[in-house]
């Protein structure tokens, strides 16, 4: 599943989130802290793992 990274815009808070894609699509994502929904999703970085061989 992908990993998500937000911010809190209430409380200015980071955290990473990992949610499938319907999940994500729903969009009701809160901030663990204080629990409000007024969050910014981040642009982050990824990483790929196939089964052949560099």
């Amino acid at each position: 599943m992908p990993t998500y990274e937000f911010v809190c815009e209430k409380c200015k808070k980071p955290f990473t989130l990992i949610l499938s894609i319907s999940q994500h699509a729903k969009g009701k994502i809160k901030c663990p802290k204080c629990k409000d929904s007024k969050v910014k999703q981040q642009i982050s970085s990824f990483q790929t793992k196939t089964s052949r061989k560099s």
